[in-house]
């Protein structure tokens, strides 16, 4: 009996620092800050613009019926889900608070510069891609924002708050 007494002294402050060491490390995981937590709503909203995927691009059009320029797509993608977002490409621009491209989650807005005053929007889709609808002629679609045209011309990414 001593001699099990002696060894689980011994063990105890081992044991104790394992214990420590696996709360921290699952605590440290945890990160709540809104720059890293994406929206709730985030993979919702890209469900739905997902599913507008091959509608055709119409210079106004902001639902399934009309088809969608790009920030009506925006627009819509985000209203379908009960988070109320601008209409228009600038004021989608400076909705929300900007976070780093580094910390893009799904259903983030980003925002191209296409020109010397001309915005586009899209919506983050993950892996460095984003849907969106893009010009006359074209239709909703997913793209790299490695894309040759779109890697240089990404200005600013929107986390938008519910």
């Amino acid at each position: 009996m001593q001699t099990i007494h002696s060894f689980l002294f011994f063990l105890r402050p081992l044991l104790l620092a394992t214990v420590c060491a696996v709360l921290l490390t699952g605590c440290g995981s945890m990160n709540m800050s809104p720059e890293i937590s994406p929206n709730a709503k985030g993979s919702t909203i890209m469900k739905t613009a997902y599913a507008q995927m091959g509608k055709k691009y119409r210079y106004g059009g902001a639902s399934p019926r009309q088809g969608f320029d790009c920030s009506g797509l925006v627009y819509w993608s985000y209203r379908t889900n009960g988070v109320k977002v601008p209409r228009s490409t600038k004021q989608q621009a400076h909705v929300g608070y900007s976070i780093p491209k580094t910390k893009a989650a799904p259903g983030d807005i980003v925002v191209f510069r296409t020109g010397f005053s001309s915005l586009h929007t899209g919506l983050y889709a993950g892996n460095n891609t984003f849907i969106h609808s893009p010009s006359k002629g074209r239709a909703v679609r997913l793209e790299s924002l490695d894309a040759m045209y779109w890697k240089n011309k990404l200005i600013g990414v929107r986390r938008v708050t519910q």
